[in-house]
């Protein structure tokens, strides 16, 4: 019994090994049976084996050695070690089995929570009650003066609202509808800044047609606003950048300002980019914001290429 027992302890943890070497744990359940069938039926081959050689030399009597040749006898000690070894595999793959559900149901709560979070924080954030008085603000001004600006100016923020309540409802659009999105919101900013504002476009027309998260971009160029332009006395230059590059498509803002050495993730609106980009797209998309010149920051967001 103590030999059985000792042998038992080395074949089970080399079956552990071979069970994860084999990643069977990670297959689909069909695969998994047959696997653990067949791994059980080797493994137990191999423990009659060493049994039948360790009872030899220790010239032990039992039942299986009585038997007239040694294909009975493996048989035998083979037929003793597959009960147990199933039982022993039965026992891991359930325990493996259930703590693999229990994980990804706490998971997929994390993610429905993480998901509503960002749905309230994305809302908030493109929703800026400053930016919407502004931009009424001006309107105001236009009513008397250029009353067909005005009017244009009304349809550029309708624009605006609808497409930030509508996030929410879609997981990305086109290029082109969020560029249309941040065209019109640039239009609105321009009419507080004038002269101080410059906008440059430089957009590989290959790229509309890619998808990208709703409302991010024009997240980004918010941002370059808000931390970069508002703060030059004499204003400054965002730039929009789409293009492909290294198999991806990269998007980028630059804006005139300085990172000041720190970058405060809720300002700049890291958080809620970076976790959008990670539940869309996983370790196949990046994001980073930084001083690219000493009167120049830009913020890049590199996403997989959409094949249509």
């Amino acid at each position: 019994m103590l030999i059985f027992m000792i042998l038992g302890v080395i074949v089970t943890h080399a079956m552990r090994w071979l069970i994860q070497r084999l990643d069977l744990l990670l297959k689909p359940l069909n695969k998994q049976i047959v696997g653990f069938f067949l791994l059980t039926f080797f493994v137990a081959v191999v423990f009659a084996i060493l049994e039948l050689l360790v009872f030899k030399s220790l010239s032990i009597p039992t039942k299986e050695m009585r038997l007239s040749n040694s294909f009975e006898q493996i048989v035998s000690f083979g037929y003793n070690a597959f009960f147990y070894l199933a039982v022993w595999n039965c026992i891991y793959f359930i325990y493996h089995y259930v703590n693999k559900s229990r994980k990804q149901e706490l998971d997929t709560l994390k993610l429905e929570s993480l998901v509503k979070e960002l749905e309230l924080q994305t809302i908030k954030a493109h929703i800026n009650p400053h930016f919407i008085f502004n931009s009424l603000n001006g309107i105001r001004a236009l009513v008397v003066e250029d009353p067909e600006r005005a009017r244009k100016a009304i349809t550029e923020l309708s624009n605006i609202l609808r497409s930030s309540m509508q996030v929410e409802k879609v997981e990305s659009v086109t290029l082109e509808r969020e560029l249309n999105i941040v065209k019109d919101y640039l239009a609105l900013e321009n009419m507080r800044f004038e002269d101080r504002l410059k906008i440059v476009y430089e957009i590989d027309e290959d790229t509309l047609d890619q998808q990208v998260p709703p409302m991010m971009l024009q997240t980004l160029v918010e941002n370059a606003i808000k931390h970069g332009i508002s703060k030059q006395l004499s204003g400054g230059v965002v730039k929009v950048i789409s293009d492909f590059k290294n198999n991806h498509h990269e998007l980028a803002v630059q804006n005139t300002g300085k990172l000041n050495g720190t970058i405060s993730k809720e300002g700049f609106g890291l958080s809620s980019t970076l976790n959008r980009l990670n539940i869309l797209y996983g370790d196949n998309a990046k994001f980073e914001i930084k001083q690219i010149t000493p009167q120049i920051v830009e913020a890049r967001v590199q996403l997989p290429v959409t094949i249509h």
